[in-house]
């Protein structure tokens, strides 16, 4: 290798206070054949700017630390950073013998890990940074991460002069290559080769010419096949080019839409999936796992919020505003006027239940924030031997075991939608104000919100008995919710809450389609929405995909166009994006609210599992523009700190709590009476598959029992086909302690009934 100016692609500028502020100055240092960029050395030109290689051959090297597993932590690896745009890294622990002509710019130190051998010089793993993207570590000083669609690389250098040097090189080498642009080579397709001087010499040694031309077409047909194979490797680039440009294309369209589009910053994206285990890794052990959740706990300041379980009574809450709010069809101008630098603000009121300009006086009521330490330890289940073991049986009549369950009932999750019930307390100050804009941009806020705790939930809830039921009385968030099973075939459950100045109801049922490595699930069933002063809004919900049953990691997507219908003179459509196996950038939601005559008049943008955000006008602004002037709406609840499989947000851990004095006080058909689900909660794995078979063999009772006129006890049909309403009665009910007519659906089977079941 010979020494060069340092091409431009390649120069490490130090100036830059956008990574690694306050860091010392790497120093550049020839060392041989190569520029050694490390912490120390003789010879030093600071900042690298004496130092430069001209030439489109500059490459830059050295020695990085890749996570590898939980056996090996933590192991030395050669990087190359091409000025192509690759960065490619072996096991070899020395610098391998660069082409000619080449000139390399060495990070860091090489002579301590020097092996005598050269055992690994092959290239293990190869990224291209047009289709990736990487930031610091915030724990860290040394350590930070390159991100692909597929893979996550962890990274670490001996010191933090390095990981400054180390970003800035990618920054460079990204920032100047792209495929789409002339710094592809060109290759030629055709290759021709002359035999004049070969047979002319051949003439000149008294070689007979038909000797000659025999050697001469043996010649040309070697070099036929040559060729033959040369245009295979020329149409095997090409197509790799063309696949690269696609990449590239779908990289660049996910890095420009969605929220902060205009403003994504590379080194410090926030790629929100990490600690949510949404895409496969490199690295799939528990300590990789490990590091990516620390850094999701670092990403956010806020303080950790806590939720607490049911009360004895429902007061009516009272919402006292901190500031008028002049009545208009439009959003006011304090309203157009937010935008992100107020977000902060912001987001902790949301996080509390409330809005700037509301304050909420709700009762304080505690609630547990974990749930109980497993009495057991689980064993796990091979869904294999599941199968293995059940051919040929009828699957309708085999219990799985509890360890595809999650300790609350569907009745219970239908509740979870309700976490974020004080974007309809605000919609329904908004429009006491006479701002009905604001009111359909927190109802849509709401709508979304509803699919924030489905990410990372793997189990499924338990499937509840027919005529059961679950209350959830929430005094500090001034809601009382009501549903009950109310018919087994087709499932349907129907649900009831009442707020401050508003009531929300639905009945719902599921329709599935499995296409061998995914399942997808489609709601059926309409939400209602409505307000004291009397307007409506109706939506449905979007089609959810669960992905790699079989497998890979088990994730759920949520995808689909819902459209909320108001009575009045707004309305709304959300566009839920499917995610793609190279979207960088998922979870995405996209939509506009209209008015009555079909003009847009705001905005929506977000992520079902993060935020969402509005802005003002009809969309026409750019994406700059559109991130700097858009407002937060919604903000999803930091998770709780002492995570389970089950992955519960920490409303959801509220969910099931019996408090003291609570039980004598619930009907016998409530869910948190339910023993199976009970067991699973307390970690007595055992019981609760003991019990979760025998309420099984109760369940299938459910259809013979509905089809001889069971009627369900609080809520009542419209019609034949119709939708159920709460029919009323339940808290009155409770209130006496009165349940005449609540059978004890939990209790033991007598032997006639399970016999005259079985011979059915």
């Amino acid at each position: 290798m010979r020494v060069k100016e340092m091409h431009p692609l390649c120069c490490i500028t130090l100036e830059s206070s956008g990574i690694g502020d306050g860091s010392p100055e790497p120093t550049l240092l020839r060392t041989g054949s190569a520029v050694n960029f490390s912490g120390g050395g003789s010879e030093v030109n600071a900042g690298g700017s004496d130092v430069s290689t001209s030439g489109s051959s500059s490459s830059v090297a050295g020695i990085l630390y890749k996570w590898t597993n939980f056996g090996k932590g933590w192991r030395s690896r050669w990087f190359t950073l091409r000025n192509n745009g690759v960065l490619s890294y072996s096991k070899s622990r020395r610098p391998p013998d660069a082409p000619p002509g080449t000139d390399v710019v060495l990070i860091g130190s090489t002579s301590a890990n020097r092996r005598s051998g050269r055992k690994h010089t092959k290239t293990v793993g190869i990224v291209h940074l047009k289709i990736s993207s990487f930031r610091e570590s915030k724990s860290d000083e040394r350590r930070f991460y390159i991100f692909t669609a597929t893979k996550t690389l962890h990274l670490r250098t001996n010191s933090r002069k390095e990981r400054v040097a180390w970003i800035e090189a990618l920054v460079s080498t990204r920032i100047h290559f792209s495929l789409n642009g002339n710094n592809t080579p060109i290759l030629t397709r055709e290759l021709s080769v002359s035999t004049q001087r070969l047979k002319q010499r051949l003439l000149d040694e008294g070689i007979h010419d038909s000797l000659v031309n025999d050697c001469e077409q043996i010649m040309l047909s070697e070099f036929s096949g040559v060729q033959g194979q040369f245009h295979l490797l020329c149409q095997d680039r090409s197509n790799l080019l063309d696949t690269l440009r696609q990449l590239e294309a779908a990289n660049i369209e996910a890095e420009t839409s969605g929220i902060n589009d205009a403003g994504y910053n590379l080194m410090k994206h926030e790629y929100t999936n990490i600690g949510r285990r949404k895409y496969s890794e490199w690295s799939t052990t528990e300590s990789s796992d490990d590091v990516e959740k620390q850094e999701l706990e670092e990403a956010s300041d806020e303080e950790e919020i806590h939720y607490f379980d049911t009360n004895e009574y429902f007061s009516e809450p009272t919402i006292a505003s901190s500031g008028s709010v002049a009545p208009q069809n439009h959003m006011d101008d304090n309203n157009t006027n937010n935008n992100k630098n107020n977000d902060n603000d912001n987001n902790n009121n949301n996080t509390d239940g409330k809005e700037n300009m509301f304050e909420c006086r709700y009762p304080y009521v505690e609630r547990r924030t974990k749930l109980p330490d497993p009495v057991e330890k689980e064993k796990g289940v091979s869904l294999w031997s599941m199968i293995k073991d059940n051919i040929g049986k009828d699957l309708t009549r085999v219990c799985l075991p509890v360890f595809f369950n999650e300790p609350i009932s569907s009745l219970q999750k239908c509740f979870e939608d309700l976490e974020y019930s004080h974007l309809l307390d605000q919609a329904y100050e908004h429009g006491k104000a006479g701002n009905s804009l604001m009111r359909i941009l927190n109802v849509a806020a709401f709508a979304v919100s509803g699919y924030a705790s489905s990410e990372g939930r793997l189990c499924k809830p338990f499937n509840p008995l027919l005529g059961e039921t679950y209350e959830a009385d929430y005094p500090e968030k001034g809601i009382r919710f009501f549903s009950e099973k109310v018919s087994h075939h087709p499932t349907l459950i129907a649900c009831h809450c009442e707020g401050k100045g508003w009531k929300f109801w639905c009945d719902t049922n599921l329709k599935s389609k499995f296409w061998g490595r995914s399942i997808q699930i489609d709601p059926v069933g309409t939400l209602n929405l409505e307000f004291d002063d009397g307007e409506i809004f109706q939506w449905s919900k979007v089609t959810t995909s669960i992905y790699n049953l079989i497998l890979g990691n088990i994730y759920c997507d949520h995808h689909g166009t819902m459209h909320i219908q108001g009575n009045r003179q707004y309305s709304c459509k959300l566009k839920f994006k499917e995610q793609s196996i190279l979207d960088r950038n998922p979870h995405q939601v996209n939509g506009f609210v209209e008015d009555s005559t079909g003009k847009k008049v705001a905005q929506l943008f977000g992520k079902w599992d993060d935020s969402m955000y509005f802005v003002n006008g009809d969309g026409s602004i750019n994406a700059k523009d559109k991130s700097e002037s858009s407002s937060l709406l919604w903000k999803r609840n930091k998770p709780p700190p002492d995570l389970t499989r089950y992955n519960l947000t920490s409303f959801a851990i509220t969910l099931n709590e019996l408090t003291p004095g609570l039980e004598e006080k619930l009907p016998p058909t409530d869910s948190r009476l339910r023993p199976d689900q009970r067991h699973l909660e307390n970690g007595e794995f055992d019981k609760a598959n003991v019990e979760k078979l025998r309420l099984e063999t109760r369940q299938r009772m459910s259809r013979k029992m509905q089809e001889h006129g069971w009627r369900p006890r609080w809520f009542e049909r419209e019609g034949e086909e119709g939708p159920f309403h709460y029919i009323g009665g339940y808290w009155e009910a409770r209130e006496q302690g009165k349940w005449d007519g609540s059978p004890n659906i939990f209790g033991e089977i007598s032997e006639d009934l399970v016999n005259s079941v079985q011979a059915s």
